[in-house]
């Protein structure tokens, strides 16, 4: 199992997320990037014997004829990668990994793995604004890039979530893979309409909610003081506090969950201490299987 505490112990960012691909792609006998790239080419008229799922019914609505749309396959996925570097990503929880290095070294295996297969990948990583940004390209040489700004981040400041996500969806200059690694906490509904926006363009929207295990039981008892890392507003909750707490933070991820599944986002919880060939295992065998949408 990978644990993650001992992955972020090694400190070599490449062998860990060459280790971690290596235990968790073992057992799948189809690639869960390849082939995914087709990009939009041309409308001609209606053909008998096409096939009707490329019928544009719009345009049929509107002009009273009926055009098919064309695709030209590309071979190579366009990936991009956006990590979450706010402050509240800099939490760590008794598992002993906060966060941010779970974040990264996900982003890292994530990166080691399109890369891996001749596609293109680069990361965005942001907080009140853009941190950094390394453009998706293919090649080992490349990779090495990414691994270098993901090795980098450090977590610190407010988010701005939506402004982030704006940016990382039009950097992907044709239709491609977005996927996002945060906790999430940013709900403004801006950032909703960025998701769907980024969904309506064409991109392959993938994101993974990270949060430790303390955040998810809340398991303190007596009286204790918490604060907003972002904020630093501070607030003192009792032992009356922990079910309204539990039921708020499910109420909380239900709404995560609602918005991705309406959307056709691929949604995927974890949890800083799950082993991360778990956080990865499903999210790689339901792509394996083809889009869900």
């Amino acid at each position: 199992m990978l644990d993650p505490s001992v992955l972020n112990a090694i400190g070599d960012l490449e062998l860990v997320a060459r280790v971690t691909v290596d235990g968790t792609v073992s057992g799948l006998h189809r690639s869960p990037f390849h082939g995914y790239s087709a990009e939009f080419s041309q409308y001609r008229h209606y053909r008998p014997g096409d096939d009707l799922k490329y019928v544009d019914w719009k345009l049929l609505a509107r002009t009273d004829r009926i055009y098919t749309k064309q695709y030209r396959e590309t071979t190579n996925v366009l990936a991009q990668i956006a990590v979450d570097a706010s402050a509240s990503m800099s939490y760590r929880g008794r598992a002993g990994v906060s966060k941010i290095d779970y974040a990264r070294i996900l982003a890292a295996a994530l990166a080691h793995l399109i890369a891996g297969q001749g596609d293109a990948v680069g990361v965005v990583s942001y907080g009140e604004g853009l941190k950094g940004f390394v453009p998706s390209r293919a090649g080992r040489a490349h990779l090495r890039r990414v691994l270098l700004e993901l090795h980098g981040l450090k977590a610190e400041g407010g988010t701005s979530t939506a402004a982030a996500l704006k940016r990382a969806t039009d950097l992907l200059k044709r239709r491609g893979l977005l996927i996002i690694v945060s906790d999430l906490y940013d709900e403004d509904g801006s950032v909703d309409e960025e998701l769907r926006r980024a969904v309506r363009i064409g991109h392959d929207v993938a994101l993974f909610q990270v949060v430790t295990r303390e955040e998810l039981d809340f398991p303190f008892s007596g009286d204790v003081q918490l604060e907003d890392l972002e904020s630093h507003r501070t607030v003192v909750a009792g032992p009356a506090s922990a079910v309204e707490y539990r039921l708020e933070f499910e109420a909380f991820l239900d709404r995560w969950r609602t918005r991705c599944a309406s959307n056709g986002i691929d949604y995927t919880l974890v949890t800083t201490d799950t082993p991360l060939d778990g956080a990865l295992r499903s999210y790689l065998l339901r792509r394996a299987r083809g889009p869900a949408r």
